[in-house]
């Protein structure tokens, strides 16, 4: 796999400190961490574009999605730091931050705006969770008709059965799957 950085996005999710300080399978949060700022680091310095991607209400809560559901959110008001990068992604001038409010990241941001100006038809995407929002911006941006590339140990989820349907079932059908290591390899 040879990948034309600048024709190329990195696209993190929601590695904030009021998800990452949650536990995942099949990966920690600190190695989907790492993997995705040794990533980000190497793309960055090719001329790739550098997208981190959090989720963020406003203090009242109004703008959350509440729709009737058999499993809601049950999680009250977030502390003041919730949706804060980790400072270990070691975010950049240069990087384009998202704010969204619900699972996928096309909808309702600028993200599709800043990856169609620039000319980026490519994205490496990871974070955290699989199923829910790295797999909701996986469909949206399949939709749209991004290549992509779902680097399987730089995201993680609640669960192994969700992380495994995403990776074995859905990803191979909208995009490659491969490792931190095979994208640091090709931006080689």
């Amino acid at each position: 796999m040879k990948l034309d950085p600048p024709r190329t996005a990195f696209v993190a999710i929601d590695l904030q400190k009021g998800i990452a300080g949650m536990p995942t399978v099949p990966h920690p949060p600190r190695d989907v961490i790492k993997n995705a700022k040794a990533m980000a680091d190497a793309l960055r310095d090719k001329g790739g574009f550098v997208v981190w991607v959090r989720v963020a209400m406003s203090k009242d809560g109004k703008d959350r999605l509440e729709l009737p559901c058999d499993a809601p959110w049950k999680g009250g008001p977030m502390p003041p730091d919730w949706s804060e990068l980790v400072p270990e992604l070691g975010v950049q001038p240069s990087d384009h931050v998202v704010t969204k409010k619900q699972w996928g990241t096309f909808y309702g941001t600028d993200l599709e705006l800043q990856l169609r100006r620039r000319g980026l038809d490519t994205i490496v995407l990871c974070g955290i969770a699989t199923c829910f929002g790295v797999e909701s911006t996986a469909r949206d941006a399949y939709e749209r008709g991004f290549c992509q590339i779902l680097v399987e140990d730089a995201m993680s989820c609640m669960t192994a059965e969700g992380h495994e349907h995403a990776i074995k079932r859905v990803f191979p059908r909208m995009g490659l799957v491969r490792s931190t290591s095979d994208v640091l390899a090709g931006l080689r």
